[in-house]
C-alpha cells in the first residue's frame, strides 16, 4: 500500500475535500442534535407555538455555523502544520503571471 507522501497530490486533493466535507457534516449533524437534547432537556413544553415553530431552523442554522468554524479552526491548525503546497494540488489553478 502506498503512503501518504508517496500519492499523486491529485488524489491528495480529492481525499482531502472529500474527507474535510465528511467532518464537516458529522460535526454539523453532532450539534444539531445536540441542540435538540438540549431543547428537549430545558425548553420543550416552555414555549408557546409560534416560538417553538422556530426551534428546528435556529438550531440548523446554528449547527451550520458551529461546524463552519469549528472546520476553519482545524483547517487553520492543519495549515501551520502540513506544507500545503507539497501534498496537494491547487484546487482551481494557479493564476498566470500578469503581464505590465
Amino acid at each position: 500500500m502506498r503512503s501518504y507522501v508517496n500519492m499523486s497530490k491529485k488524489t491528495n486533493t480529492l481525499l482531502f475535500i472529500l474527507l474535510g466535507t465528511l467532518f464537516n457534516v458529522i460535526i454539523t449533524v453532532t450539534f444539531f442534535l445536540l441542540f435538540l437534547i438540549i431543547y428537549s432537556k430545558f425548553l420543550y413544553g416552555r414555549l408557546n407555538e409560534s416560538a417553538a415553530a422556530w426551534v428546528l431552523p435556529v438550531f440548523f442554522v446554528g449547527a451550520i455555523v458551529v461546524s463552519f468554524l469549528i472546520y476553519r479552526l482545524a483547517i487553520k491548525i492543519l495549515v501551520k502544520k502540513v506544507d500545503m503546497e507539497k501534498y496537494f494540488d491547487p484546487i482551481f489553478g494557479r493564476k498566470p503571471p500578469r503581464k505590465s
